[in-house]
């Protein structure tokens, strides 16, 4: 995030106040692949496995998309391989792959879409669909020093579904990337990896060489979060990206280094241990020697100290030393802090200018002298001979008198780290500084009303109850942090260029230095000419910092385009867990300083937790990476990952068995397209989201259900096929207007998804379209037409419409595998060509009212039923290669003209012969097994000289006794309550159905020995 200036902050500041105080399998290459023997076998087996659960009665028809439908095995991997520089279109003038593979689908388009400007706003002000409108969001900027885990991912998985909808609809999209620096943060993260690989403590180290550690990890992690951002394919304007800009840059040197800062006329020396001697007050011939690098903040040293069980010194507990240069008393004290073994293990205290030994002297009552002040000159507190000196110049002052007085021991080399401000290029003091506070009680009340009017809406609505008691009971905000980077507060201390005396500081506020000098005028009586002003070197706290995002991001407090045109934010999404650090304050800063709140609508979403409940933990070995869920990772290497951490060896043997346990193969390839629909797939906005990464698998299925069935069509279109205008397709079939129908009733359900924010919503009708509507019913009764000669024009149209328009509806969730299967469809003739299906227009229900014919879908869903009805006939007499004839039979005369017309289909889909309608009244013919479909409704399936009687009933009788003992023991068990026992109901339910059929079924058996011989005996 850049530094803001001055005018960032009207008078007020919110009432500031001033306080003391994975080895991947062998690739394959893209061309002259084959689908493998060992695959047709597990395909086939699979093909068993359904009629084996036809047979059992268990459907697919309710099964959860969250439930994986079948287990892992290794697939062949495709590469890309056809050279492509970064930025350049990807070729797509080759056949399909066999098989959808996850790396040859992502790969080049992201850069692509980078290079084109797809995800700027001013590239989508020009596109034919433009609503003129704008759609604005941040996204919550993560520590630029770690990385993101699944919970990021899911947080990018729904603004990105969201920001690309919006941009397909034609609104100006602007996703603001950002990152925030948070070096507190990793303290604990780098003190466990320096325990673990070196055995040292951070105070083993020494504050420098702590910090040099920290800043190297930093630089080591820096750039990740962009790589994993880009991997989950974020449509972000990275041209906008923004982040917290350090300030400070940690130098290490090896030793005694020259160095030229500003406002020294002579090169300064660093990296050098003096050791100097502190007499021991009644005893001149014993003295206590310490060594610093500072020379300079000796004449702030209120103490010394040694470790209490540091023998050379405990005859000295409780004594006085004498100050080399003053001469006055310091007392030596003992504390725990101190390192016995570095050094001479006596450390001169100087609480004023060192965070460490403020600490100590703050547990030692010991009061602070200020020896450098804030201009880098030494105080009146070191004497007039050092009154106003540089700090550098006072430090050689300070080493010739310890010299002259014969109270230097020793000089030598000493590595050390520097810390720079990276903008003056000076060295940083510790200096003690006063707090400044925010006072929120004002702010908060605005927030509270905000949500209570309605102003602001919290989604989830049960937020509402912590965010009221947040507010009503919030406190003053401390925002002072003692740091070089950041945003630095506006507010100024009043020198009126003579001694004050007693009196108070004066501190004034203002957008600008001329601001406050005028506010500091009328304060004091003074004229502005006769005021100098001095800022506060603060900088505010992070958090303070990002609650400014939503519009320091825009380029406020500028009048900025960016700010005029997307300010306030259309929405904010973010997790449950940062609704009052951050979004809270984002609410109390936004109003105040823009007077609008920064956005009208907050999109809250659940905690991830993996399949058992448990919260993502390292320590329990659950925490995953989304690259190795995109590209599968070996067990081997996640233990790997989990040793190069910073957990202690108890958490590490607990994770890694808790690891192998969940994944003892490792992670699949399962692709950026499968984790992204899985996360948006499940109702996010209530109960956390239990995760297993079978879901994200069973969702790559998913996928490989949708290339084939691209490439299916792109081979029933053929070379020179030509679309038709959406609105000119008129269907000539009644399967041609039922599958249009619920592509329609699809982009309706996908609009209201996405007007809602409820994304499970668009997952659930996109893969009930795909799948069951599209790949189960339409394409496989559409065949029989796609092989007459001549092919009759309608159904390849309505394929190419359910492609075109499937893929577009699909492209925000999953983007890469839709923008690959979108750029091999012919275009449409006619306008202008749309280059991507990033800025193609998204489908509105609108468009696609004129094919709903909701009457043809309930007559449909009749002929469906016929279908598994059918199924599970052929199933229950293993008429697995047999075509069996068909009659349909109904009491009511409408209902056989509603089958009339699908009679050809119901046979395709059931895998029967001829399907006939019996008219009403009319005696089936003998050897037909029946079965009701309704009320009105039978079926009857022939099967004379199809089934062997005698091979089957004893089958039959077998399955019989198998259910039978089920329907037993289930009857036997006690009755529970709850969930429980409505599971068991069920369970009852389904083997007595299915016990009736097997007992119809061998009726039916026993009726065709008794009228007919068995093929064995023709």
């Amino acid at each position: 995030m850049p530094h803001l200036p001055l005018s960032s902050f009207r008078p007020p500041l919110c009432g500031l106040r001033l306080s003391q105080g994975l080895p991947r399998p062998r690739p394959l290459s893209t061309h002259g692949s084959s689908i493998s023997r060992r695959n047709r076998e597990a395909k086939q087996k699979r093909l068993l496995e359904k009629q084996a659960a036809l047979e059992a009665g268990i459907t697919g028809k309710n099964k959860s998309l969250a439930e994986p439908s079948k287990a892992w095995s290794p697939k062949e991997i495709v590469l890309y391989e056809i050279p492509t520089e970064p930025g350049e279109k990807k070729d797509v003038s080759g056949p399909l792959p066999p098989a959808y593979s996850p790396r040859y689908v992502e790969a080049a388009w992201y850069p692509w879409w980078v290079r084109e400007g797809f995800f700027k706003p001013e590239y989508q002000a020009r596109l034919p669909q433009a609503t003129g409108e704008t759609f604005s969001m941040c996204i919550p900027p993560p520590n630029v020093t770690g990385s993101l885990h699944i919970g990021h991912a899911l947080t990018v998985a729904i603004q990105d579904a969201l920001v690309r909808w919006h941009r397909m609809r034609g609104d100006q999209v602007l996703w603001v990337p950002g990152s925030d620096h948070a070096g507190i943060a990793t303290q604990a993260v780098v003190e466990k990896q320096l325990w673990k690989e070196r055995g040292v403590r951070r105070h083993d180290l020494g504050r420098e060489d702590f910090l040099r550690e920290v800043w190297q990890w930093k630089e080591v992690k820096g750039g990740e979060i962009c790589e994993q951002l880009r991997a989950l394919g974020a449509s972000l304007d990275w041209d906008r990206e923004c982040f917290t800009m350090d300030a400070v840059e940690n130098r290490p040197l090896p030793g005694r280094t020259e160095l030229w800062l500003p406002g020294c006329l002579t090169p300064v020396s660093f990296g050098l241990l003096v050791s100097v001697a502190f007499p021991v007050d009644g005893e001149p011939d014993t003295e206590v020697v310490v060594g610093t690098t500072r020379p300079e903040t000796l004449p702030g040293d209120v103490a010394v100290a040694v470790h209490p069980e540091d023998s050379r010194y405990t005859h000295l507990h409780g004594r006085q030393l004498r100050h080399p240069l003053t001469g006055q008393l310091l007392p030596l004290i003992t504390d725990t802090a101190v390192q016995a073994h570095v050094g001479t293990g006596a450390v001169k205290v100087t609480p004023a200018h060192s965070p460490t030994d403020a600490e100590m002297g703050a547990r030692h009552g010991l009061s602070p002298l200020s020896v450098i002040a804030e201009d880098g000159t030494m105080t009146s507190l070191c004497g007039e001979w050092l009154q106003g000196l540089h700090r550098f110049v006072a430090r050689e002052k300070i080493m010739c008198a310890l010299s002259e007085r014969g109270q230097i021991r020793g000089l030598q080399d000493h590595s050390m780290v520097l810390p720079f401000c990276s903008r003056s290029g000076d060295v940083i003091e510790y200096l003690l500084k006063s707090q400044w506070f925010v006072r929120c009680q004002e702010m908060g009340d605005r927030a509270a009303k905000a949500v209570q009017s309605g102003a602001l809406e919290l989604c989830p609505s049960f937020h509402q109850k912590n965010w009221r008691h947040w507010f009503a009971h919030i406190g003053d905000w401390c925002v002072s942090r003692q740091l070089w980077w950041g945003h630095r507060i506006p507010a100024y201390l009043v020198m009126e260029g003579q001694e004050k005396d007693d009196r108070e500081e004066c501190w004034v506020v203002g957008r600008s230095e001329a601001e406050a000098r005028e506010v500091a005028a009328k304060l004091t009586g003074s004229p502005e000419a006769e005021l100098t002003l001095e800022r506060d070197p603060d900088v505010l706290d992070t958090w303070f910092s990002s609650a400014l995002f939503p519009f320091s991001a825009l380029g406020w407090p500028h009048e900025t385009p960016d700010l005029a045109r997307f300010y306030p934010l259309s929405l904010l999404e973010t997790g449950s867990d940062l609704l009052l650090f951050w979004v809270g304050r984002m609410v109390m800063l936004g109003t105040q300083l823009t007077g609008q709140l920064p956005f009208s609508k907050v999109l809250l979403h659940s905690m991830v937790r993996d399949r058992q409940g448990r919260k993502m933990s390292k320590s329990l070995g659950n925490v995953l990476d989304p690259r190795d869920i995109i590209s599968g990772v070996k067990l081997q290497v996640l233990q790997a990952k989990l040793r190069d951490g910073n957990l202690d060896p108890a958490e590490l043997a607990i994770a890694a068995a808790a690891q192998k346990k969940d994944f003892p193969h490792g992670i699949p390839e399962c692709g950026t397209d499968a984790l992204r629909f899985t996360l948006c797939s499940r109702g996010v906005l209530g109960d956390d989201l239990h995760l297993s990464v079978s879901e994200v698998l069973s969702c790559r299925h998913f996928c490989n259900k949708i290339w084939n069935a691209l490439r299916f069509i792109l081979h029933a279109l053929g070379e020179n096929f030509v679309p038709q205008p959406a609105e000119e397709l008129s269907p000539s079939s009644p399967m041609d207007a039922w599958i249009l129908s619920r592509l329609a009733l699809a982009a309706c359900e996908c609009e209201r998804g996405f007007l809602t924010q409820e994304l499970s919503i668009v997952t659930h009708a996109l893969h009930h379209f795909w799948l069951h509507n599209l790949c189960d019913i339409y394409l496989e009764a559409v065949k029989p037409v796609l092989s007459l000669e001549p092919c009759p024009p309608g159904p390849p149209q309505v394929l190419f419409s359910c492609a075109d328009i499937g893929l577009r509806l699909l492209a925000p969730l999953m983007p890469f595998l839709a923008e690959e299967l979108w750029q091999r469809l012919p275009p449409r003739p006619g306008g202008t060509p749309v280059p991507s299906i990033c800025v193609a227009p998204y489908p509105t229900a609108r468009s696609l009212e004129h094919w709903r014919q909701p009457a043809l879908e309930q007559h449909f869903s009749q002929v469906q039923e016929a279908v598994q009805v059918l199924r599970a006939l052929r199933a229950t007499y293993q008429l697995t290669q047999a075509r069996p004839r068909v009659l349909l039979q109904s009491s009511e005369p409408e209902e056989q003209g509603l089958f009339q017309v699908f009679l050809e289909p119901l046979g395709t889909l059931s895998h029967c012969a001829a399907v006939s309608l019996l008219p009403p009244g009319a005696v089936a013919p003998s050897g037909w097994a029946q079965a009701t479909l309704s009320d009105t409704i039978q079926v009857y399936m022939e099967l004379q000289g199809l089934v062997d009687p005698q091979t089957q009933l004893p089958r039959l009788a077998a399955r019989r006794l198998k259910l039978q003992k089920q329907l037993d023991g289930l009857m036997a068990q006690t009755v529970s309550e709850g969930e429980a026992e409505t599971q068991r109901q069920q369970r009852l339910s389904s083997l007595q159905l299915e016990l009736s059929k097997l007992d119809q079924a061998a009726s039916h058996l026993r009726q065709l020995m008794d009228e007919a011989p068995s093929p064995r005996e023709l």
